[in-house]
């Protein structure tokens, strides 16, 4: 278990103490003042956010990860094709390849700065970068939708790429609630029903991005459900809808069933014992999706966290024959070497009132 995951913990820990917090609960006081003085800067018309010839979408959380905001994504980017729409999809791509070299080949240039760069992982049809290169998150968008996916720093001229060269009449910003140098026409935020903004500090102490004051820049929300029982989200969208005065929807999501990845026609079967891993922000969740298999014990690695073949090897030694994990760590899995063990990715179906939302 990496450092990034201890963190995690904490966060999630309303009776967290001791002599580390306090020092994360020192770090946050610099993180506000950084955070409130961006959004005074454009609160204030001091800072300016661009605008592009097509409508944007911005889909984000006032939390760090595992909301369970790229199927949200997805969906709508399919909803709008489906109308008719040119969508591109923008992200940051956090934790991947493309995201840390300083200077390589890009689509829009021979050679750039890594600020400038637009990375196009997919032009809708064909997915030009793998899971390590790409990120887990924009390939997953890139096998799940025939949304333009694209992944760079600079949003705006990401943007600006779709539109001049792709025609994109639709831009879905990925993750972009606290990127405000772009305009957006709706600003769509994610809450999670089960872990809500966990000891509602900011980070580094917590896992707030920034401050609470910053619902009011919402348009939409929409409380992600991670279990199947939908009671406790359907709620808690009420007492939310109700506080903020916001437009709220809920998103079902629940467990389909879970493939093999390297013969997809095999599925596993309930009451099989596996031991479950993954690299994702809130782990317990996937694993409370599990109940209908023998969960030996359960692994967590670092969220966005690049496998290599000696995790493989060291999973391994456990001498269990299959493994489950998420559909987004398996795109970093297929070219590792598990020899004659099985590793099963679980799907989810996610259910979301997409005209609703957008209306």
């Amino acid at each position: 278990m990496g450092f990034k995951t201890e963190i995690s913990k904490i966060h999630y820990d309303k009776a967290a103490k001791g002599g580390f917090f306090a020092l994360l609960k020192f770090c946050s006081l610099f993180y506000a003042l950084g955070s409130g003085l961006k959004n005074k800067l454009y609160e204030n018309n001091i800072s300016k956010p661009k605008k592009v010839n097509a409508y944007v979408i911005s889909v984000g959380n006032l939390t760090t990860g595992g909301v369970g905001k790229t199927p949200v994504v997805a969906q709508i980017a399919n909803y709008l094709i489906d109308k008719g729409e040119k969508v591109a999809i923008v992200s940051r791509g956090y934790g991947s390849e493309l995201s840390k070299k300083a200077r390589t080949k890009t689509c829009c240039a021979p050679i750039m700065p890594l600020s400038s760069r637009v990375n196009l992982i997919s032009d809708g049809e064909h997915i030009f970068f793998n899971a390590k290169m790409a990120g887990d998150e924009p390939l997953w968008l890139a096998e799940n939708t025939k949304a333009i996916v694209i992944t760079t720093k600079n949003r705006f001229k990401g943007a600006e790429f779709a539109i001049e060269n792709f025609g994109v009449t639709k831009i879905i910003l990925d993750d972009g609630f606290q990127h405000r140098k772009l305009h957006r026409d709706l600003d769509i935020v994610l809450i999670d029903s089960e872990m809500g903004f966990g000891n509602e500090n900011l980070l580094p102490a917590g896992p707030l991005r920034e401050g609470l004051e910053a619902f009011k820049r919402i348009d939409k929300l929409v409380v992600v459900s991670k279990s199947t029982d939908h009671t406790r989200a359907e709620k808690y969208a009420k007492i939310m809808g109700k506080k903020l005065k916001k437009e709220t929807v809920v998103c079902y999501s629940e467990p389909s069933f879970a493939y093999n990845i390297f013969k997809l026609e095999e599925k596993l079967e309930a009451g099989e014992s596996v031991i479950a891993f993954s690299a994702i922000g809130q782990p317990q969740q996937f694993y409370k999706f599990l109940k209908e298999y023998e969960v030996l014990d359960t692994v967590d690695f670092d969220d966005h966290h690049n496998y290599t073949q000696a995790d493989v090897d060291e999973l391994l030694k456990s001498g269990v024959k299959k493994f489950v994990t998420t559909e987004k760590d398996a795109s970093k899995l297929t070219n590792l070497d598990f020899k004659h063990a099985k590793v099963f990715a679980l799907k989810l179906q996610t259910k979301l009132d997409v005209e609703k939302l957008l209306k």
